[in-house]
């Protein structure tokens, strides 16, 4: 392949976020297919790739076999990219194409074009010298060939020159089932994938010599802006030292009950049915993290940010204030816009780039909501596992369906991720001849500490949230519906 086939030197594919798919971007001086169906983003992806290296001050150079250079540009620009120092050649079919189709009643079209693009393809790449170099599509070439095993030469043949000359190759190939492309993912370096399934956008590597990758099926979305890449979570990449420091409540009989709060790197369910505190619970944590100044974030996918600020200062916590301090931060997060690898992007730039160290999901159902039929546990489960890794507290709010009946943690079998458990219930209480309905808390699990596994009642006014001393008199709290019996003294 000469002087320019060996080396370990990468070029950004300019696509956000892509290059951490790459393992740092393409290796420079080789050659990479982009295949997938019409629409799918392949040429979007080259322009990416193209600009990006216009903006390094290389030259970039654009050969079309499909659309005209007019054609290319204007549609660049509606999208955002500057092509104005990308040299294009236009190898597309001329106006006139079907006027001199009678020239091919002796020759084969084959015969009658393959020289002059040819001569065109060197002349201009010889002129330019680029250092990127896009092909859109290259399977337009197997038309200039009499068979398969002819175009894959010259296909072989056109990458190797272009790489000799110093360059960096995408190439696209369109796919279809009646039109497969096997032939042509054997003579690049490396294959990308790119798919569009009922509205679900992937990508996936399937071949990168030379260099590791991240494999997998990673979410993207095309945008006003271009290619948008979501990598898929492997928490394992990640890590900070474990730091068992525990995190309190600032509710002082909910703090002995923990054991001085909840540790740094561990996942909390707080569990319980509709309406009995759990996000307001949820809060309090947080804001008793600020006062140390640490940056905590919600994501909502259920409740309206509004109602939950509005809620929240009727507790007598600051969230409003709290938000434009900078130490809470409150998503609105619509479970069927944003697909789960995008989700995890958007928390690993709250830890990373905001060093976020407390971070609450609210509510399981409504992350499930956001798989689009994809296996809940096992993304949550990664989801969970990277925040961990990087010593992040976890809060997940989980709401059971039933008020009373027999008690379970949660209805999604996500019990197993939990190191800690509190759990909110329903109660009734009874004080003589009047009942009324009150709340009942309780720790149900602690991994990295022994707990008081005492059962309180709970309480919330514009003072805050009150936890009360140990009740006495209460059953039925793991069956049936709790009921607190208060002695007559106690009235």
């Amino acid at each position: 392949m000469g002087q320019h086939a060996q080396t370990d030197e990468r070029v950004s594919s300019g696509a956000d976020w892509l290059d951490e798919i790459l393992h740092g971007g393409f290796l420079k001086h080789r050659s990479y297919l982009v295949r997938g169906g019409p629409g799918t983003g392949k040429t979007t992806l080259g322009l990416h790739f193209l600009t990006a290296g216009a903006r390094l001050g290389e030259k970039s150079l654009y050969i079309s076999l499909g659309e005209p250079e007019q054609q290319i540009r204007d549609n660049a620009a509606h999208q955002g990219f500057d092509l104005t120092d990308v040299s294009v050649l236009d190898l597309s079919p001329s106006p006139d194409f079907f006027a001199q189709m009678k020239s091919y009643e002796i020759f084969s079209p084959a015969e009658v074009e393959r020289e002059p693009i040819t001569k065109k393809i060197i002349d201009h790449v010889t002129g330019v010298g680029p250092h990127r170099v896009f092909v859109d599509p290259i399977s337009q070439l197997r038309y200039l060939s009499q068979d398969a095993f002819q175009f894959r030469r010259q296909a072989l043949s056109f990458l190797h020159f272009l790489q000799e000359q110093g360059a960096t190759v995408l190439f696209t190939s369109e796919t279809s089932d009646n039109d497969p492309d096997d032939y042509i993912q054997v003579i690049g370096d490396g294959v990308l994938n790119l798919e569009n399934k009922l509205g679900t956008r992937t990508m996936t590597v399937t071949k990168f010599r030379g260099s590791a990758f991240a494999s997998g099926q990673h979410a993207i979305k095309l945008t006003g802006h271009g290619l948008e890449v979501y990598p898929r979570l492997v928490p394992e990449d990640y890590g900070l030292p474990f730091n068992p420091e525990s995190i309190p409540f600032g509710v002082p009989e909910l703090d002995a009950m923990t054991r001085g709060g909840l540790e740094r790197g561990t996942v909390s369910i707080l569990t319980g049915p509709s309406g009995v505190g759990k996000t307001s619970l949820g809060i309090q944590f947080m804001r008793e993290a600020a006062t140390r100044g640490e940056r905590s974030v919600i994501y909502s996918f259920e409740e309206e940010v509004e109602v939950m600020l509005h809620r929240a200062e009727g507790l007598g916590i600051p969230a409003r204030r709290l938000i434009r301090e900078g130490s809470l931060s409150v998503v609105k997060v619509e479970p069927l816009v944003y697909s789960a690898d995008e989700f995890a992007r958007m928390v690993r730039t709250e830890v990373e780039e905001k060093g976020t160290r407390i971070v609450m999901i609210d509510s399981m159902a409504g992350f499930r909501l956001s798989l689009k039929g994809e296996d809940m546990v096992g993304r949550l489960h990664a989801q969970c596992k990277y925040l961990q890794n990087m010593g992040v507290a976890v809060l997940l709010i989980n709401e059971v369906e039933s008020v009373g009946g027999d008690f379970r943690v949660t209805d999604l079998k996500i019990s197993y991720l939990a190191d800690n458990v509190i759990y909110i219930r329903y109660m009734e209480r009874h004080n003589g001849d009047r009942v009324s309905l009150c709340k009942a808390l309780g720790v149900l699990k602690k991994r990295l500490t022994d707990f008081d596994s005492s059962i309180r009642e709970l309480t919330f006014d514009a003072e805050g949230i009150h936890v009360s001393q140990p009740l006495v008199g209460v059953n039925s709290i793991l069956s049936g519906f709790p009921v607190w019996t208060v002695a007559r003294e106690d009235a």
